[in-house]
């Protein structure tokens, strides 16, 4: 898509990557410096060495050809238009998946996978897309002294994070759950902490405005009315 974009002359291109680019053990929040300062997680590899072949694909065609080709990397985003499948959806649209039906059925508990403790950032997917819309609008004398030509890629999250724990609490909470939760410490528990430093797209003038109880009432409504559309 990228060589397609400079071969017809679009001199303007978005390219979206992945907080999975960063080193397994990249410090806390993620800078986008940490890029290639060390190890990927194991699981993502391949996938996070497709998103940093774009990066650099893109700022290959900027250097080489003048082109202004530029790269987002958004932390986990959830919202309308989700994967919902029981077997294979994220963290989220899972929960809240699983939260519905145990309050359908009137269960007194709900599992969730691992010890709770993990903690994770999550973007409403209309903020991500007011981010890239804000980055592909910057001027480009103000994008370029706010980045490096090989180092041109802008976290986009909230740059707050919440515990497993906290996320399920407030999914049961929105899908009124009056039941208990319990955590399967035999799941694994993935990384620890993955949060992004958005200090770079904030001094460019852009934050998140969708707090995660509002965005998960947002989904859960899509959810609820999409019902006979999702499979599985």
């Amino acid at each position: 898509i990228v060589h397609a974009a400079h071969s017809t002359g679009v001199q303007k291109l978005l390219f979206l990557g992945s907080s999975c680019i960063y080193p397994k053990h990249a410090d806390q929040p993620m800078r986008e410096d940490s890029l290639l300062t060390g190890v990927l997680e194991e699981t993502n590899e391949p996938y996070a060495i497709a998103k940093i072949a774009g990066i650099k694909l893109c700022e290959s065609y900027n250097r080489q050809y003048g082109r202004d080709y530029r790269s987002v990397m958004p932390t986990n985003l959830y919202g309308p238009h989700d994967n919902y499948h029981p077997e294979n959806s994220h963290v989220i649209p899972a929960l809240l998946r699983r939260f519905h039906e145990a309050t359908l059925r009137g269960d007194d508990e709900v599992v969730i996978w691992g010890s709770g403790k993990p903690m994770r950032e999550f973007l409403h997917v209309d903020d991500m897309a007011a981010a890239s819309i804000h980055v592909m609008n910057l001027d480009e004398p103000t994008y370029q002294a706010n980045t490096q030509p090989m180092l041109s890629h802008i976290n986009v999250g909230t740059g707050v994070d919440c515990t497993i724990r906290e996320l399920a609490e407030t999914i049961a909470k929105v899908t009124e759950f009056p039941g208990k939760l319990a955590f399967d410490s035999t799941k694994p528990d993935g990384t620890p902490r993955k949060l992004m430093d958005v200090s770079r797209l904030k001094a460019l003038g852009w934050q998140a405005s969708i707090g995660l109880e509002d965005g998960l009432r947002d989904a859960y409504r899509w959810f609820v009315d999409h019902q006979g559309e999702i499979r599985g």
